[in-house]
Protein backbone atom coordinates (compact mmCIF):
# COMPACT_ATOMS: atom_id res chain seq x y z
CA UNK A 1 0.00 0.00 0.00
CA UNK A 2 1.43 3.17 -0.55
CA UNK A 3 2.38 5.13 2.24
CA UNK A 4 0.27 8.49 1.43
CA UNK A 5 -2.01 6.50 0.88
CA UNK A 6 -5.58 8.23 2.64
CA UNK A 7 -8.37 6.79 4.05
CA UNK A 8 -10.69 8.27 1.94
CA UNK A 9 -9.15 6.96 -1.40
CA UNK A 10 -7.66 4.20 -2.79
CA UNK A 11 -4.86 3.21 -5.54
CA UNK A 12 -4.04 1.88 -9.05
CA UNK A 13 -1.45 1.34 -11.01
CA UNK A 14 -1.12 1.12 -14.56
CA UNK A 15 1.50 -0.05 -17.07
CA UNK A 16 0.61 2.03 -20.33
CA UNK A 17 2.16 2.83 -23.83
CA UNK A 18 1.39 5.62 -25.87
CA UNK A 19 3.15 8.38 -28.30
CA UNK A 20 1.50 11.04 -26.26
CA UNK A 21 2.89 12.55 -23.34
CA UNK A 22 2.25 9.68 -20.56
CA UNK A 23 1.57 12.30 -17.86
CA UNK A 24 -1.53 13.80 -20.27
CA UNK A 25 -2.36 10.44 -20.48
CA UNK A 26 -2.86 9.68 -17.19
CA UNK A 27 -5.08 12.63 -16.69
CA UNK A 28 -7.00 11.58 -19.17
CA UNK A 29 -7.38 7.80 -17.36
CA UNK A 30 -8.35 9.79 -14.40
CA UNK A 31 -11.27 12.13 -15.96
CA UNK A 32 -12.21 9.29 -17.53
CA UNK A 33 -12.90 6.87 -14.80
CA UNK A 34 -14.33 9.62 -12.38
CA UNK A 35 -16.20 12.56 -12.96
CA UNK A 36 -15.16 13.27 -16.59
CA UNK A 37 -15.22 12.99 -20.45
CA UNK A 38 -12.56 13.96 -23.13
CA UNK A 39 -13.72 17.60 -22.49
CA UNK A 40 -14.90 19.52 -19.51
CA UNK A 41 -18.97 19.53 -19.41
CA UNK A 42 -21.33 21.53 -17.81
CA UNK A 43 -22.36 20.91 -14.07
CA UNK A 44 -18.41 19.69 -13.34
CA UNK A 45 -17.57 22.95 -11.37
CA UNK A 46 -14.56 23.28 -9.25
CA UNK A 47 -16.18 21.86 -6.33
CA UNK A 48 -17.47 18.52 -7.95
CA UNK A 49 -14.19 17.96 -9.13
CA UNK A 50 -12.35 18.60 -5.86
CA UNK A 51 -14.99 15.50 -4.46
CA UNK A 52 -15.00 13.18 -7.25
CA UNK A 53 -12.36 13.35 -9.44
CA UNK A 54 -9.55 11.07 -9.60
CA UNK A 55 -6.08 12.24 -9.11
CA UNK A 56 -2.61 11.15 -10.41
CA UNK A 57 -0.03 10.57 -7.92
CA UNK A 58 2.91 9.51 -9.91
CA UNK A 59 4.40 8.71 -13.43
CA UNK A 60 7.51 6.95 -13.93
CA UNK A 61 8.79 6.82 -17.64
CA UNK A 62 10.26 3.57 -18.84
CA UNK A 63 12.07 2.58 -21.60
CA UNK A 64 10.24 3.33 -25.02
CA UNK A 65 9.06 0.55 -27.17
CA UNK A 66 10.21 -0.05 -31.04
CA UNK A 67 6.58 -0.66 -31.99
CA UNK A 68 3.08 -0.25 -31.15
CA UNK A 69 1.43 -3.52 -28.71
CA UNK A 70 -1.62 -2.81 -30.49
CA UNK A 71 -3.09 -1.35 -33.01
CA UNK A 72 -5.29 2.04 -32.88
CA UNK A 73 -7.36 3.58 -35.22
CA UNK A 74 -7.96 6.62 -33.10
CA UNK A 75 -4.64 7.19 -33.49
CA UNK A 76 -4.14 6.85 -36.96
CA UNK A 77 -6.50 8.83 -37.82
CA UNK A 78 -4.78 11.63 -35.36
CA UNK A 79 -1.42 10.56 -37.97
CA UNK A 80 0.42 10.51 -34.63
CA UNK A 81 3.92 8.52 -35.14
CA UNK A 82 5.69 7.21 -32.34
CA UNK A 83 7.96 6.88 -30.63
CA UNK A 84 5.94 4.69 -28.85
CA UNK A 85 6.07 6.08 -24.59
CA UNK A 86 5.88 3.16 -21.97
CA UNK A 87 5.41 4.37 -18.35
CA UNK A 88 4.32 3.48 -15.21
CA UNK A 89 1.81 5.55 -13.69
CA UNK A 90 -0.75 5.71 -9.91
CA UNK A 91 -3.73 7.29 -9.63
CA UNK A 92 -6.05 7.20 -6.79
CA UNK A 93 -9.89 7.62 -6.51
CA UNK A 94 -12.36 8.43 -3.76
CA UNK A 95 -13.92 5.82 -2.16
CA UNK A 96 -17.33 7.47 -2.23
CA UNK A 97 -17.47 7.12 -5.73
CA UNK A 98 -18.01 3.64 -5.11
CA UNK A 99 -18.76 2.89 -2.26
CA UNK A 100 -18.60 -1.36 -1.11
CA UNK A 101 -19.72 -2.33 -4.66
CA UNK A 102 -17.03 -5.00 -6.40
CA UNK A 103 -18.53 -4.63 -9.89
CA UNK A 104 -18.54 -0.49 -9.57
CA UNK A 105 -15.08 -0.46 -7.90
CA UNK A 106 -13.50 -3.11 -11.22
CA UNK A 107 -15.53 -0.90 -14.01
CA UNK A 108 -13.44 2.18 -11.83
CA UNK A 109 -10.12 0.55 -12.01
CA UNK A 110 -10.27 -0.99 -15.54
CA UNK A 111 -13.67 -0.87 -17.38
CA UNK A 112 -13.27 1.43 -20.54
CA UNK A 113 -9.44 2.49 -20.11
CA UNK A 114 -8.07 -0.27 -22.34
CA UNK A 115 -10.23 1.06 -25.48
CA UNK A 116 -8.51 4.60 -24.81
CA UNK A 117 -8.02 6.06 -28.41
CA UNK A 118 -4.86 7.58 -26.27
CA UNK A 119 -3.00 4.30 -25.93
CA UNK A 120 -1.32 1.35 -27.64
CA UNK A 121 -1.42 -0.44 -24.70
CA UNK A 122 -2.76 -0.45 -20.86
CA UNK A 123 -2.52 -3.16 -18.40
CA UNK A 124 -3.76 -3.08 -14.52
CA UNK A 125 -1.43 -4.23 -12.53
CA UNK A 126 -1.94 -3.04 -8.69
CA UNK A 127 -4.88 -2.31 -6.86
CA UNK A 128 -4.46 -1.14 -3.03
CA UNK A 129 -7.21 -0.01 -1.07
CA UNK A 130 -6.98 1.71 2.84
CA UNK A 131 -8.03 -0.76 5.55
CA UNK A 132 -10.96 0.75 6.53
CA UNK A 133 -12.51 0.60 2.92
CA UNK A 134 -11.51 -2.85 2.59
CA UNK A 135 -13.70 -3.89 5.61
CA UNK A 136 -16.70 -2.94 3.91
CA UNK A 137 -16.05 -5.88 1.53
CA UNK A 138 -16.19 -9.85 2.14
CA UNK A 139 -13.36 -11.62 3.48
CA UNK A 140 -12.60 -14.89 3.55
CA UNK A 141 -14.51 -17.41 5.44
CA UNK A 142 -11.73 -20.08 6.01
CA UNK A 143 -8.49 -19.28 4.53
CA UNK A 144 -5.32 -20.61 5.82
CA UNK A 145 -6.44 -21.61 9.10
CA UNK A 146 -9.59 -22.78 8.39
CA UNK A 147 -8.67 -24.77 5.70
CA UNK A 148 -5.82 -26.55 8.30
CA UNK A 149 -8.66 -27.07 10.71
CA UNK A 150 -11.02 -28.45 8.19
CA UNK A 151 -9.19 -31.21 6.57
CA UNK A 152 -6.77 -31.86 9.66
CA UNK A 153 -3.67 -30.46 8.78
CA UNK A 154 -1.79 -28.69 11.65
CA UNK A 155 1.91 -28.62 9.58
CA UNK A 156 2.96 -28.96 6.17
CA UNK A 157 1.99 -28.60 2.80
CA UNK A 158 -2.05 -29.23 1.79
CA UNK A 159 -1.53 -32.20 -0.82
CA UNK A 160 -4.72 -32.08 -3.39
CA UNK A 161 -5.72 -33.92 -6.49
CA UNK A 162 -7.77 -33.18 -9.53
CA UNK A 163 -10.66 -35.68 -10.27
CA UNK A 164 -9.11 -37.15 -14.25
CA UNK A 165 -10.81 -38.38 -16.75
CA UNK A 166 -12.07 -34.94 -16.09
CA UNK A 167 -15.19 -35.82 -18.02
CA UNK A 168 -17.21 -38.89 -18.60
CA UNK A 169 -17.40 -40.66 -15.44
CA UNK A 170 -20.66 -41.73 -14.26
CA UNK A 171 -21.68 -40.72 -10.63
CA UNK A 172 -20.62 -43.85 -9.30
CA UNK A 173 -17.67 -44.16 -11.04
CA UNK A 174 -16.60 -40.54 -9.65
CA UNK A 175 -17.39 -41.68 -6.16
CA UNK A 176 -15.24 -44.82 -6.43
CA UNK A 177 -12.74 -42.75 -7.88
CA UNK A 178 -12.42 -39.85 -5.02
CA UNK A 179 -12.35 -43.19 -2.26
CA UNK A 180 -9.50 -44.92 -4.08
CA UNK A 181 -8.13 -41.26 -3.75
CA UNK A 182 -9.11 -40.71 0.14
CA UNK A 183 -7.36 -43.87 0.40
CA UNK A 184 -4.08 -42.58 -0.79
CA UNK A 185 -3.73 -39.76 1.62
CA UNK A 186 -5.03 -37.09 -0.01
CA UNK A 187 -6.11 -34.07 1.75
CA UNK A 188 -7.99 -31.95 -1.32
CA UNK A 189 -10.25 -33.35 -3.97
CA UNK A 190 -11.30 -31.27 -6.96
CA UNK A 191 -13.23 -31.35 -9.87
CA UNK A 192 -11.89 -30.20 -13.37
CA UNK A 193 -13.23 -26.57 -13.96
CA UNK A 194 -15.23 -28.07 -17.25
CA UNK A 195 -16.70 -30.96 -15.09
CA UNK A 196 -19.85 -28.71 -13.26
CA UNK A 197 -23.38 -30.39 -13.50
CA UNK A 198 -22.73 -33.03 -16.71
CA UNK A 199 -26.06 -34.83 -17.79
CA UNK A 200 -23.86 -38.09 -17.37
CA UNK A 201 -22.76 -37.14 -13.76
CA UNK A 202 -25.32 -34.54 -12.65
CA UNK A 203 -24.53 -32.71 -9.20
CA UNK A 204 -27.91 -34.17 -7.54
CA UNK A 205 -26.20 -37.89 -8.32
CA UNK A 206 -22.34 -36.84 -7.72
CA UNK A 207 -22.46 -35.13 -4.48
CA UNK A 208 -24.12 -38.34 -2.98
CA UNK A 209 -22.01 -40.86 -4.47
CA UNK A 210 -18.65 -38.51 -3.76
CA UNK A 211 -19.30 -37.69 0.07
CA UNK A 212 -20.49 -41.57 0.79
CA UNK A 213 -16.87 -42.22 0.18
CA UNK A 214 -15.60 -39.17 1.64
CA UNK A 215 -17.57 -40.29 5.01
CA UNK A 216 -16.61 -44.08 4.71
CA UNK A 217 -13.02 -42.82 5.30
CA UNK A 218 -13.39 -40.26 8.01
CA UNK A 219 -15.22 -43.18 10.11
CA UNK A 220 -12.26 -45.31 9.05
CA UNK A 221 -9.46 -43.17 9.88
CA UNK A 222 -10.97 -39.81 11.46
CA UNK A 223 -9.81 -37.59 8.60
CA UNK A 224 -11.79 -35.49 6.47
CA UNK A 225 -10.78 -34.74 2.83
CA UNK A 226 -12.28 -31.77 1.73
CA UNK A 227 -13.89 -32.23 -1.66
CA UNK A 228 -14.02 -29.05 -4.22
CA UNK A 229 -17.34 -29.60 -5.86
CA UNK A 230 -17.31 -27.54 -9.27
CA UNK A 231 -20.84 -25.63 -8.64
CA UNK A 232 -20.45 -23.45 -11.31
CA UNK A 233 -24.08 -22.33 -12.54
CA UNK A 234 -26.44 -19.24 -12.61
CA UNK A 235 -26.36 -18.23 -9.26
CA UNK A 236 -29.94 -19.70 -7.76
CA UNK A 237 -28.14 -22.95 -8.88
CA UNK A 238 -25.09 -22.17 -7.59
CA UNK A 239 -26.86 -21.46 -4.41
CA UNK A 240 -28.95 -25.01 -4.45
CA UNK A 241 -25.89 -27.01 -5.39
CA UNK A 242 -24.31 -25.42 -2.20
CA UNK A 243 -26.94 -26.63 0.16
CA UNK A 244 -26.56 -29.79 -1.57
CA UNK A 245 -22.95 -30.24 -0.44
CA UNK A 246 -23.60 -29.04 2.88
CA UNK A 247 -26.28 -31.33 3.36
CA UNK A 248 -23.85 -34.51 2.49
CA UNK A 249 -21.35 -33.93 5.04
CA UNK A 250 -19.54 -31.25 2.14
CA UNK A 251 -16.74 -28.77 3.31
CA UNK A 252 -15.78 -27.10 -0.14
CA UNK A 253 -17.46 -25.67 -3.84
CA UNK A 254 -15.21 -24.58 -6.30
CA UNK A 255 -16.81 -21.67 -8.25
CA UNK A 256 -15.21 -20.46 -12.00
CA UNK A 257 -14.56 -17.04 -11.21
CA UNK A 258 -14.65 -15.65 -14.28
CA UNK A 259 -17.62 -16.90 -16.48
CA UNK A 260 -19.48 -16.62 -12.90
CA UNK A 261 -18.87 -12.61 -12.24
CA UNK A 262 -18.04 -10.76 -8.87
CA UNK A 263 -21.95 -10.40 -8.09
CA UNK A 264 -22.22 -14.19 -8.73
CA UNK A 265 -19.28 -14.99 -6.04
CA UNK A 266 -20.43 -12.92 -3.90
CA UNK A 267 -24.03 -14.06 -3.62
CA UNK A 268 -22.58 -17.42 -2.70
CA UNK A 269 -20.14 -16.36 -0.50
CA UNK A 270 -22.53 -14.97 1.88
CA UNK A 271 -25.22 -17.12 1.38
CA UNK A 272 -22.79 -20.31 2.04
CA UNK A 273 -20.76 -21.11 4.85
CA UNK A 274 -18.39 -23.75 2.90
CA UNK A 275 -15.23 -22.81 1.63
CA UNK A 276 -15.02 -21.17 -1.21
CA UNK A 277 -12.06 -22.63 -3.85
CA UNK A 278 -11.65 -20.11 -6.84
CA UNK A 279 -10.41 -21.34 -10.27
CA UNK A 280 -9.22 -18.69 -12.52
CA UNK A 281 -9.57 -20.47 -15.56
CA UNK A 282 -9.84 -18.13 -18.95
CA UNK A 283 -7.23 -15.69 -16.44
CA UNK A 284 -4.61 -16.24 -19.54
CA UNK A 285 -7.34 -14.18 -21.85
CA UNK A 286 -6.86 -11.00 -19.33
CA UNK A 287 -3.40 -11.40 -18.96
CA UNK A 288 -0.74 -13.14 -21.19
CA UNK A 289 -0.04 -10.12 -23.41
CA UNK A 290 2.27 -7.95 -21.54
CA UNK A 291 0.89 -4.63 -22.48
CA UNK A 292 -2.42 -5.37 -22.30
CA UNK A 293 -5.25 -6.48 -19.50
CA UNK A 294 -5.42 -7.25 -15.85
CA UNK A 295 -1.71 -8.49 -13.73
CA UNK A 296 -2.62 -11.19 -11.03
CA UNK A 297 -1.93 -8.94 -8.17
CA UNK A 298 -4.85 -6.81 -9.12
CA UNK A 299 -6.82 -9.74 -10.21
CA UNK A 300 -6.83 -11.74 -6.68
CA UNK A 301 -7.06 -8.11 -5.03
CA UNK A 302 -10.99 -7.89 -7.03
CA UNK A 303 -11.60 -11.68 -6.11
CA UNK A 304 -10.72 -12.00 -2.38
CA UNK A 305 -13.14 -8.89 -2.17
CA UNK A 306 -15.35 -11.21 -3.22
CA UNK A 307 -14.84 -13.74 -0.28
CA UNK A 308 -12.75 -16.46 -1.76
CA UNK A 309 -10.63 -18.88 0.62
CA UNK A 310 -8.47 -20.45 -2.10
CA UNK A 311 -6.88 -19.04 -5.59
CA UNK A 312 -5.12 -20.72 -8.23
CA UNK A 313 -1.81 -19.44 -9.01
CA UNK A 314 -0.58 -22.29 -11.65
CA UNK A 315 2.60 -23.83 -10.67
CA UNK A 316 6.43 -23.93 -11.01
CA UNK A 317 8.17 -26.00 -14.23
CA UNK A 318 4.53 -26.15 -14.92
CA UNK A 319 2.92 -27.03 -18.31
CA UNK A 320 1.07 -23.75 -18.86
CA UNK A 321 2.69 -20.40 -20.76
CA UNK A 322 3.01 -18.48 -17.43
CA UNK A 323 6.61 -18.13 -16.21
CA UNK A 324 7.74 -19.30 -12.63
CA UNK A 325 7.98 -14.96 -12.13
CA UNK A 326 4.71 -14.61 -11.84
CA UNK A 327 3.72 -17.83 -10.42
CA UNK A 328 5.74 -16.91 -7.03
CA UNK A 329 4.73 -13.55 -7.20
CA UNK A 330 1.19 -14.35 -7.40
CA UNK A 331 1.49 -16.64 -4.21
CA UNK A 332 2.75 -14.25 -2.20
CA UNK A 333 0.09 -11.80 -3.33
CA UNK A 334 -2.41 -14.18 -1.84
CA UNK A 335 -0.81 -14.67 1.63
CA UNK A 336 -0.24 -11.25 2.15
CA UNK A 337 -2.96 -8.82 3.35
CA UNK A 338 -4.70 -6.30 1.37
CA UNK A 339 -4.46 -3.52 3.36
CA UNK A 340 -2.63 -3.10 6.84
CA UNK A 341 -3.86 -4.94 9.53
CA UNK A 342 -6.56 -7.30 8.10
CA UNK A 343 -6.31 -10.80 8.55
CA UNK A 344 -7.56 -11.98 4.81
CA UNK A 345 -4.27 -14.07 3.53
CA UNK A 346 -6.07 -17.17 1.19
CA UNK A 347 -4.27 -20.02 0.17
CA UNK A 348 -2.19 -20.08 -3.15
CA UNK A 349 -3.19 -23.59 -5.19
CA UNK A 350 -0.39 -24.85 -7.02
CA UNK A 351 -1.36 -26.64 -10.23
CA UNK A 352 -0.30 -27.90 -13.46
CA UNK A 353 2.68 -30.23 -14.14
CA UNK A 354 3.09 -30.83 -9.73
CA UNK A 355 4.79 -33.79 -8.56
CA UNK A 356 7.71 -34.58 -5.95
CA UNK A 357 10.71 -32.80 -8.28
CA UNK A 358 8.77 -29.47 -8.07
CA UNK A 359 8.54 -29.06 -4.39
CA UNK A 360 12.00 -27.70 -3.90
CA UNK A 361 11.84 -24.90 -6.28
CA UNK A 362 8.13 -24.12 -4.52
CA UNK A 363 9.76 -24.23 -1.19
CA UNK A 364 12.38 -21.77 -2.09
CA UNK A 365 10.55 -19.37 -3.96
CA UNK A 366 7.88 -18.90 -1.17
CA UNK A 367 9.13 -20.20 2.13
CA UNK A 368 6.07 -21.51 3.44
CA UNK A 369 3.99 -24.64 3.08
CA UNK A 370 0.44 -22.76 3.48
CA UNK A 371 -0.55 -23.56 0.30
CA UNK A 372 -2.43 -26.14 -1.60
CA UNK A 373 -0.24 -28.37 -3.49
CA UNK A 374 -2.28 -30.10 -5.81
CA UNK A 375 -0.94 -32.95 -8.14
CA UNK A 376 -2.51 -35.23 -10.88
CA UNK A 377 -0.09 -37.09 -13.16
CA UNK A 378 2.53 -36.80 -10.47
CA UNK A 379 0.10 -38.77 -8.26
CA UNK A 380 -2.03 -41.00 -10.33
CA UNK A 381 1.14 -42.14 -12.53
CA UNK A 382 3.87 -42.85 -10.11
CA UNK A 383 4.72 -46.82 -11.11
CA UNK A 384 3.60 -47.86 -7.28
CA UNK A 385 0.17 -46.43 -7.71
CA UNK A 386 -1.60 -43.35 -6.25
CA UNK A 387 -0.66 -44.16 -2.94
CA UNK A 388 2.85 -43.39 -3.46
CA UNK A 389 2.50 -40.73 -5.90
CA UNK A 390 0.94 -38.65 -2.31
CA UNK A 391 3.72 -40.02 -0.23
CA UNK A 392 6.32 -39.05 -2.56
CA UNK A 393 5.24 -35.83 -2.61
CA UNK A 394 5.19 -35.53 1.20
CA UNK A 395 8.50 -37.26 1.75
CA UNK A 396 9.63 -33.84 -1.11
CA UNK A 397 7.94 -31.39 1.61
CA UNK A 398 9.14 -33.06 4.70
CA UNK A 399 12.82 -33.03 3.30
CA UNK A 400 12.67 -28.88 1.63
CA UNK A 401 11.60 -28.15 5.33
CA UNK A 402 14.31 -30.40 6.49
CA UNK A 403 17.22 -28.21 4.31
CA UNK A 404 17.47 -32.18 2.63
CA UNK A 405 17.96 -32.07 -1.77
CA UNK A 406 15.46 -34.42 -3.05
CA UNK A 407 18.38 -37.08 -4.29
CA UNK A 408 19.58 -37.26 -0.29
CA UNK A 409 16.58 -37.66 0.85
CA UNK A 410 15.23 -40.31 -1.43
CA UNK A 411 18.50 -43.06 -0.11
CA UNK A 412 15.94 -43.99 2.70
CA UNK A 413 12.58 -42.69 1.24
CA UNK A 414 11.60 -45.35 -1.10
CA UNK A 415 8.40 -43.91 -2.66
CA UNK A 416 10.54 -40.50 -3.65
CA UNK A 417 13.37 -42.61 -5.27
CA UNK A 418 11.26 -44.32 -7.40
CA UNK A 419 9.21 -40.55 -8.36
CA UNK A 420 12.81 -39.38 -9.25
CA UNK A 421 13.50 -42.49 -11.08
CA UNK A 422 10.39 -42.30 -13.18
CA UNK A 423 9.38 -38.75 -14.00
CA UNK A 424 13.39 -37.96 -14.04
CA UNK A 425 15.77 -35.81 -12.04
CA UNK A 426 14.27 -32.17 -11.19
CA UNK A 427 15.14 -29.09 -13.27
Amino acid sequence: MSIAMRSDRFEATYLIETPLDPAKVAEVMAGEQSCGTFTRVHGETDDLRARARAVVERVEELEPAASPSLPNTWLERQKRPGPWRRARIAISFPTGNVGANLPTLAATVAGNLFDLGEVTGLRLDSVRLPADYRKQFDAPRHGVAGTRRLTGVERGALVGSIIKPNLGLSAEETGELVGTLCAAGLDFIKDDEICADPVHAPLAQRVPAVMDRVRRHQDRTGKHVMVAFNISDETDAMRRHADLVEREGGSCVMVSLNWCGFSAVQTLRRHSGLVLHGHRNGFGALSRHPSLGIGFDAYQTLWRLAGVDHMHVHGLQGKFAQPDAEVIDGAKSCLAPLAEGCDDAVIPAFSSGQWAGTVPVTWDAVGTDDLLFMSGGGIMAHPDGPAAGVTSIRQAWDAVREGVTLPDAAATRPELKRALEFFGAPK
